[in-house]
């Protein structure tokens, strides 16, 4: 009996896979030029042109790779990645321009950097590690709350600090506005005669996540320094010093994303 034929097929055309389509704006941001809200403004002001025709709608859809886009003329290539680790001082904000003229994170950056944002926020009385990239699916998958990254913190409170707060801690807080809030660990540092400093781990932190526990415990946060995003140590950074990431400390942040079952942080000095 004559066997059927199995059609071969092409192994480049396996690999390439369909094009990959996104929002113009979105294209803007992927491609390391802008953010997306300022790719917005630049499209409704008709200074962006996809394939040779002015649009202004940031949803006009794209095919990254093969459609030709243009920003005041310019063709636009793609950025070099950029990782970049700053040591964020307190009283400082995580964005690009702040209302009240307050000192924003970019006063910080080396100059001549092309378009890189924050990943995720420090508020402005927190200090310590913050990563900032032009890599935008990278960022995204730093912060999203399934890829359970661990980021640890080291907390000066205004209390002497035993084990009935650790217990407390380790069970969950409810806030003041009723929500449960929990941590993935948490073990005393040092204390004083008025102060103690606290490890804390957090595997998915919500907005001021640490300081609300504390609050509705009543305990004043003196000091609040994240010392760790999942195996990224902050080191001997000093503060309001930047320097980009090594390329072993970026694969070893992508296979912390990846792996089950990670441990908490060590504790980074």
């Amino acid at each position: 009996m004559t066997q059927p034929v199995k059609r071969k097929t092409s192994s480049k055309k396996r690999e390439a896979g369909p094009l990959k389509r996104v929002g113009l704006a979105r294209a803007l941001s992927k491609l390391g030029y802008c953010s997306r809200s300022r790719a917005a403004e630049l499209i409704a002001a008709g200074q962006v042109k996809w394939n040779g025709a002015v649009r202004r709608d940031p949803q006009t859809p794209v095919h990254l790779g093969r459609d030709r886009i243009e920003i005041d003329g310019q063709p636009l290539a793609p950025s070099s990645k950029i990782y970049l680790a700053l040591n964020k001082p307190r009283g400082v904000v995580t964005t690009a321009a702040d209302e009240k003229s307050r000192e924003t994170v970019y006063a910080y950056l080396p100059e001549g950097l092309p378009w890189i944002a924050p990943v995720g926020r420090l508020d402005k009385a927190s200090e310590g590690l913050l990563l900032l990239t032009n890599d935008s699916e990278w960022a995204a998958r730093i912060t999203a709350p399934e890829t359970h990254l661990d980021k640890t913190y080291h907390v000066q409170i205004r209390a002497i600090a035993d084990e009935a707060l650790v217990q407390a801690l380790r069970s969950g807080i409810r806030a003041k506005d009723g929500e449960l809030l929990c941590l993935k660990k948490v073990c005393i540092l040092r204390h004083g005669e008025r102060y103690s400093w606290l490890e804390i781990v957090l595997e998915e932190g919500k907005n001021r996540h640490i300081r609300r526990m504390l609050e509705a415990l009543k305990i004043e946060v003196r000091r609040l320094v994240r010392v760790a995003i999942g195996p990224l140590a902050l080191g001997e950074l000093p503060k309001g010093g930047t320097r980009p990431l090594e390329q072993q400390e970026k694969q070893e942040l992508d296979r912390a994303m990846r792996a089950p079952n990670r441990e908490p942080a060590s504790s980074a000095r």
